[in-house]
This record gives C-alpha cells, sequence and structure tokens, in this order.
C-alpha cells in the first residue's frame, strides 16, 4: 500500500459512493474497486460491506482508516518540517463560504491572518450557508460560515460575528415593490422565493404553521445569491438575511420589507470543529486559526 491508495480509501470512508470518491481522486470506479481489492488482499480482511445499494466500512474498515490517517499525518508532518525549517506556523486551510459571506464576514479575518500567519494558504469553496455545517462535518472544510441556531450547532465551536434580521427583498423597479399589509396577508397574496433548507427555512415554517398561513411559493432555491437573481426578474419577494442586501451586490436596486417579528434575528458567524485531528502542524495551524475567530469575535 501506498500513501495515494491510503488517501483514496480515506476519501472513500467520507463519500461512501465509489463513483464520487473515483472522481476525486482522479480514478475510474473501476480501478477505485481494484485499488480496494489491492488493500483488503493485503490486509487480509474485508474493509467494505458492498451491495448493489450501499457501501459501509466494516469494523476492519473504520479501524484502518485510523491507521491510513495517522500515515497521512505523519507524512504531512515530516514534509512540513523539511519545507518550514523557520517553525513558522504555516497550512493550507478550508474554508466554506457564502458568497455575501465572502463580502461582508470573511475579509476582517482573512486581513487579520494574513497579518499574523502570511504563510497559511486559502482554499475558499463557496455555496449556499445551508451546506456550512455539512462542509464541516464531513471535513470538506476547517472553517466555515454559517447561520447559528440559538443554542449553537451541536458538536461544534460556533463563533458569532454579526446579527441580522430576517426581511422579504423585492426589486426596486419590479412588480411587488411597493406592498402593503399585515404579514399574513402579503404571504398569502404575494409569490414568494424562499430556501429550500437552512435556519431561515425552518423559522418561516413553523411561523406559517402556527398561523394557519398558506403562503404562495414561487420559487425553492438554494443560497441567497440564487434567491436574490429570482427576485430581480421580479417572480416574487425572497426571505434573506439583511446582510444580504447591505453588502455585495445588492445594495442598490432593492427594497426590503421587515419580515415577521417570530423569524427574529440570527446570528451568522463562524464554525469549526472542537476536536482536532491531523498533524501536529495541522493542529497548530488550526490553534492560531481559532485564536484569530475568537479574538475577532
Amino acid at each position: 500500500m501506498d500513501f495515494f491508495e491510503l488517501n483514496a480509501f480515506v476519501t472513500l470512508s467520507k463519500t461512501l459512493h465509489f463513483a464520487h470518491t473515483a472522481a476525486e481522486v482522479n480514478l475510474s470506479p473501476s480501478a477505485l474497486s481494484r485499488l480496494v481489492s489491492r488493500l483488503e488482499e493485503e490486509t487480509g480482511t474485508a474493509l467494505l460491506d458492498r451491495n448493489n445499494r450501499e457501501v459501509s466500512l466494516t469494523n476492519a474498515g473504520k479501524n484502518f482508516v485510523e491507521f491510513a490517517k495517522k500515515c497521512l499525518a505523519e507524512r504531512d508532518d515530516m514534509l512540513h518540517s523539511f519545507k518550514n525549517q523557520s517553525g513558522e506556523i504555516a497550512g493550507n486551510l478550508r474554508v466554506y463560504a457564502s458568497v455575501t459571506a465572502c463580502y461582508s464576514i470573511v475579509p476582517p479575518f482573512l486581513k487579520k491572518l494574513a497579518e499574523l500567519y502570511p504563510r497559511i494558504h486559502l482554499s475558499i469553496e463557496t455555496g449556499d450557508p445551508a451546506g456550512a455545517i455539512l462542509a464541516v462535518r464531513e471535513d470538506r472544510a476547517d472553517v466555515a460560515v454559517a447561520a447559528i441556531p440559538d443554542n449553537g450547532v451541536s458538536g461544534l465551536d460556533s463563533v458569532p460575528v454579526r446579527r441580522t434580521p430576517l426581511v422579504f427583498a423585492a426589486s426596486a423597479g419590479g412588480p411587488f415593490a411597493d406592498v402593503k399589509g399585515s404579514p399574513q396577508d402579503i404571504i398569502s397574496s404575494v409569490p414568494l422565493i424562499l430556501p429550500k433548507t437552512g435556519l431561515a427555512r425552518e423559522r418561516f415554517e413553523e411561523w406559517i404553521r402556527s398561523r394557519n398561513v398558506h403562503p404562495i411559493v414561487a420559487a425553492e432555491t438554494e443560497g441567497n445569491e440564487a434567491i436574490m437573481a429570482l427576485v430581480q426578474l421580479g417572480l416574487g419577494i425572497g426571505l434573506v438575511p439583511q446582510i444580504v442586501l447591505t453588502n455585495g451586490p445588492y445594495i442598490n436596486g432593492f427594497t426590503s420589507y421587515a419580515a415577521l417579528n417570530s423569524l427574529g434575528y440570527y446570528e451568522v458567524g463562524f464554525i469549526q470543529k472542537i476536536r482536532l485531528q491531523g498533524s501536529e502542524s495541522y493542529k497548530r495551524m488550526r490553534n492560531a486559526v481559532s485564536e484569530i475567530l475568537h479574538g475577532e469575535n
């Protein structure tokens, strides 16, 4: 077995999907299957339970994943020590954030990071804020920007940065620029563009159930930027955090209506794993990042 095979198996243990893993490690699914068979032959045990519907790790497979992670971490530590004789904190930090967060929440953090640790390099993935928690849990990101529920995020370190209300956004020159009436009237008569998932959608659903209101839903989509694109087309009014309208490209051309009081405010901030695993150099980097995040807070 070699480091490539170990990395491929660790990746497969996260996705439990041969096609997705094969694409990520630049192999064909059949080549990946042969790689796993070689590892099973070398270890003398079944590492995966495979059938037509799903893939799962055996107990031996779970132990092998921990072994592989340890080997990869020790390799990274060794290579890092060769490259970084000065002992500076360095590494690659994976950040998951929405486009809006890249305009508003992330810049002060990145400025401080660059000032204190110029050898920490960034890898940023943009996406729907509702996917931030999953990105950290699945180890696709070290740090993510997310809407933080009132009781925090179970098992993760939450660092609130900004408090924002939820609002309904409308195109300033569109057919819904001058909507009037009670919240119940608006929701029952004006087409809505809603997030598919996430904290804003959860609060909205709770409110309409408590009021027995039947909304007109014109569209459901992922990400605040997608909502704003449909709002700009005049398809309806969109439920977004106010921070979306006060930062980035949406400052002009839109108007907003206060959303329902019961939807309230929520905190937007950083989330990260509490327990760090990996090489010593990686842990040093993550501890330095954590100090910045909590200091900025």
